[in-house]
């Protein structure tokens, strides 16, 4: 190595210390997010709050997996202020990772409800997410189910369509069966429910919706909200997909619905920790909640707070209580679960 190398090499090492230094360096005027969510409506919460606060929002936004493994690699070194992300399961894992710091706030612990929220405020749910089943309206009679239970019936061999076992969201409705039923209960109805499928898991929940619109399957699992989007597509195709497609909230007569959720922390060592939680005492108000519910679709996780017209219109649904945090605690058996019973 020569040299001249040598002192080119440590001019770049200097000039990217000083980068990184910066980009850490806590300033009173900005705060640092990590968003796995990538959705206009964030945007809109985004400059609202800057509006509002002064506060610069700078957002790096990637894949959830993605994101939680850049923190690793910047340690005490990230910019990152707050990390938002959807499902607990991923929640859970920034938590075992020791990537989130505790956050006690009187506000956040008065709006959001108990089971929606890290019991020591390492991380809050924002948004809620609805995993339910979709029929097809002139294949199936919505009558012969009414519970995730029943997805394992023999009678409805090869005609349920899911995605993987990969997908966070199945774990996590693995995880709530896990939760209520223990683990050899749950592990038999997912090996009826594998029995029971159309086709291979592949795609997306939206692919799962349309798979049952063109009578692929007559049953699938998805969040609510791609059906709503499909709904209120611009495409006539989608939308005339939609209308093929009827929904049912299972359990709604017993335990509720399985709900996952969207939530945030604020990361350990944040440069800007009282900028953080002044964000996340945001997104708990009543403005930044109706931006979830309307924008995408979701449901608040603030009692009270007007819902889109579409989620109104299917009245009172009884939701799940269960912890989110045991989704999260229970996800390693329900990977290993899925496994077992050939849940690809």
């Amino acid at each position: 190595m020569t040299s001249s190398f040598r002192l080119a090499l440590a001019a770049v090492v200097v000039a990217l210390t000083v980068v990184f230094a910066g980009c850490s360096a806590p300033r009173d005027d900005q705060v640092f997010v990590y968003s796995a969510r990538h959705y206009d409506s964030d945007t809109l919460l985004f400059d609202r709050f800057t509006a509002l606060t002064g506060i610069e929002v700078r957002v790096l936004q990637g894949g959830s997996d993605e994101l939680m493994e850049r923190l690793e690699r910047e340690g005490v070194a990230s910019p990152a202020d707050v990390l938002i992300t959807v499902d607990a399961g991923r929640l859970w894992r920034a938590e075992q990772a020791g990537l989130l710091e505790a956050v006690d706030s009187a506000l956040l612990h008065e709006r959001i409800p108990a089971h929606l929220r890290h019991p020591e405020g390492l991380w809050y749910g924002f948004s809620q997410r609805l995993r339910v089943i979709f029929y097809n309206r002139e294949r199936f009679d919505p009558a012969a189910v009414s519970r995730y239970e029943d997805l394992a019936d023999p009678a409805l061999a090869g005609q349920i369509c899911i995605r993987s076992s990969n997908n966070i969201y199945n774990q996590s409705l693995l995880a709530s069966l896990i939760s209520h039923h223990g683990v050899e209960e749950t592990e038999a109805w997912a090996r009826g429910l594998v029995a029971n499928l159309a086709r291979p898991p592949q795609g997306g929940d939206t692919d799962q919706i349309l798979g049952v619109a063109a009578g692929e399957c007559d049953l699938a699992v998805a969040n609510h909200y791609y059906y709503l989007r499909l709904r209120n597509s611009e495409d006539p195709a989608r939308r005339a997909a939609a209308d093929q497609v009827g929904i049912i909230f299972p359990n709604a007569d017993d335990r509720g619905v399985h709900v996952n959720i969207g939530g945030a922390g604020v990361v350990r060592g944040a440069p800007n920790r009282a900028n953080a939680v002044r964000f996340l005492e945001y997104l708990a108000s009543d403005e930044a909640q109706a931006v979830f519910a309307g924008a995408n679709f979701e449901y608040p996780v603030v009692p009270g707070v007007e819902m889109d017209e579409a989620i109104r219109a299917w009245g009172d649904v009884r939701l799940d209580s269960v912890s989110v945090g045991d989704l999260g605690r229970y996800n390693p058996e329900a990977v290993r679960l899925a496994d077992r019973v050939g849940w690809r």
